[in-house]
């Protein structure tokens, strides 16, 4: 009796084990084209800044999509026809589970005041991944800091935990502010310290050619490189920075991670008929232009000409404007002269509309409103700007040529790339 149990024990698992078998068989091409296509999805969205994380399959999904997928390459390579085609599979999986791997990553945020409404809405996009801390940015009668960084009391929840800082350097007193909480946080048992720094304010400013002036690109990357150490280095993400060479400047402690608000722009133009993408300076293109390629638009540069005396005249150096819809692209703008005269030469060379496009809204003294409708510089049809200095765009007319194109999920985006270039 027992053996004759056992006989039927035996068959029913091989016919299960034969059942199973056959049903893998069957679905292994199409698990494997599955995870094919979502690994060349995730590159494609990564590489335009417009993944969007609620996409993201469960991880008992994903572990299973995984194995089915590795299963398949290793029986007898049935979607490729040679071990190069079995690698490249293999490579995409490693892609794929590793960028997953990132997108769960949990995030503690601390913010300056004038970003507690990006991590605000950071936490509301996403909850699972991060959670918002409000900090108290006070002072003494005297003037000097009296901070509380959120997190920590009732209860601990910041030690131990990967912190996000988002900071905004927008002068010289709240940056010293921010420094402190920087180093406090680091003194406090974190895991790891993230700080978005979106504008970089002395970026301008890395060279002398007197002795005696202070490049505080210098001092500032010092300031940087010269944190605590938590076990790792600080990483420090800045968007559209203005000379690239400024990230060799930090050492030690600190390392940059360059990016860029072009998706941004990219995702307007899409939906616009502007064909054309302009450049104020022969510096501008070489920067820029490699990121419009995959649009098909026409480039065209301009350039500052000698004219009578010292005086310096723009004029379109390469490129022809007329029945264009144009967009000009540059990193930032202080009073916005070289963009004015850019726009004028491009409207008197035949464009039919002239936009520009802004990375960083510097505007000091409210140069902006030249710019307005009814301003003596209101040449552009439309004017996008980034919020990387609130400040600034915060009062910016919603009513007029401006739109402020906002950082948020390109932040999140770019957190999961680990990008320094």
């Amino acid at each position: 009796y027992r053996m004759t149990m056992a006989m039927k024990s035996l068959a029913f698992v091989l016919t299960v084990t034969l059942f199973l078998s056959l049903l893998l068989s069957m679905k292994l091409h199409k698990v494997s084209a599955y995870i094919t296509k979502n690994v060349n999805r995730d590159s494609r969205l990564h590489s335009n800044g417009l993944i969007r994380r609620k996409r993201n399959l469960k991880p008992s999904r994903t572990a299973a999509a995984l194995f089915l997928a590795a299963a398949s390459a290793n029986a007898g390579n049935e979607c490729n026809n040679d071990a190069v085609g079995g690698k490249e599979l293999a490579d995409k999986i490693m892609a794929f589970q590793h960028n997953r791997k990132r997108q769960g990553m949990q995030y503690r945020i601390i913010a300056a005041d004038e970003h507690e409404s990006m991590a605000g809405k950071m936490e509301e996009i996403y909850p699972d991944r991060f959670t918002f801390h409000k900090t108290s940015w006070g002072k003494f009668p005297d003037g000097t800091d009296n901070i509380e960084i959120g997190g920590f009391t009732p209860h601990n929840l910041i030690s131990g935990e990967h912190v996000l800082f988002l900071a905004s350097f927008h002068n010289n007193d709240s940056t010293l502010s921010q420094f402190q909480v920087m180093i406090c946080l680091l003194q406090s048992f974190i895991e790891s310290l993230t700080v978005v720094l979106p504008y970089y304010p002395v970026g301008t400013m890395e060279r002398v050619t007197k002795e005696g002036i202070v490049a505080t690109a210098a001092t500032y990357a010092h300031m940087f490189s010269s944190l605590p150490s938590c076990g790792r280095p600080t990483r420090l993400m800045v968007y559209d920075l203005h000379t690239l060479q400024n990230r060799f400047y930090l050492h030690g402690n600190s390392v940059a991670s360059l990016h860029s608000s072009i998706p941004l722009l990219k995702e307007r133009l899409r939906a616009s008929n502007i064909d054309c993408v302009a450049f104020p300076d022969d510096g501008a293109a070489k920067r820029f232009a490699a990121m419009f390629q995959d649009m098909g638009m026409e480039i065209i540069v301009c350039g500052k000409t000698r004219g009578d005396g010292d005086s310096r005249n723009v004029a379109i150096q390469d490129g022809d404007a007329k029945g264009k819809h144009i967009v000009i692209v540059d990193d930032l703008v202080q009073t916005g002269g070289t963009l004015f005269e850019c726009g004028k030469v491009l409207k008197d060379a035949g464009a039919l509309t002239v936009n520009a496009f802004v990375a960083h809204a510097v505007f000091p003294n409210r140069s902006w409103t030249r710019f307005a409708l009814g301003g003596d510089r209101a040449c552009f049809d439309k004017f996008w700007v980034t919020n990387s200095i609130p400040t600034v765009t915060d009062v910016l007319p919603k009513d007029d040529v401006f739109e402020v194109l906002k950082l948020t999920q390109q932040i999140i985006d770019d957190l999961d790339l680990y990008s320094s270039s």
